[in-house]
């Protein structure tokens, strides 16, 4: 909750490759008081069935810059095996070969997101997400 002399930070996460909110993505809060100043990690969550992460820290006084990092990583890896299970099941069914693309499960593997902040002021940053792209924005 943000007070006359804090800022607070929520945020969200949709993958748009599925149309679904992303459940399960660990999120680590930091933040500074300064551009030269060092990183504080406050603490982290990880998002909800709804793809939110209700219980973020607060920031401390005097924080001018919050940094939030996104372990996309396992969540690609999860569904990029269901997916591959599916299609196995599929190709054995119609007697096919399996010609999938054996890359990385995901291109992007962490989403660091770094903005300014003013005293007094609620920030919610979505993060909208796929395998290989990633966009966000200031909220609402």
């Amino acid at each position: 909750m943000s007070t006359s002399t804090t800022a607070s930070v929520s945020t969200h996460i949709l993958d748009t490759s599925v149309g679904r909110p992303a459940a399960g993505v660990a999120v680590l809060l930091s933040a500074r008081g300064g551009r030269e100043a060092d990183w504080q990690a406050l603490g982290g969550s990880a998002t909800d069935a709804d793809g939110r992460c209700k219980d973020l820290p607060d920031l401390p006084e005097g924080t001018t810059h919050v940094r939030l990092d996104f372990a996309v990583e396992p969540y690609f890896e999860k569904h990029q095996q269901k997916d591959q299970q599916k299609h196995q099941q599929a190709d054995a069914q119609q007697d096919a070969p399996a010609n999938r693309d054996s890359g990385p499960a995901v291109f992007f593997p962490e989403v660091a997101i770094t903005f300014a902040v003013v005293p007094g002021e609620h920030y919610h940053v979505p993060l909208l997400l796929n395998p290989f792209g990633y966009s966000v924005y200031r909220g609402s």
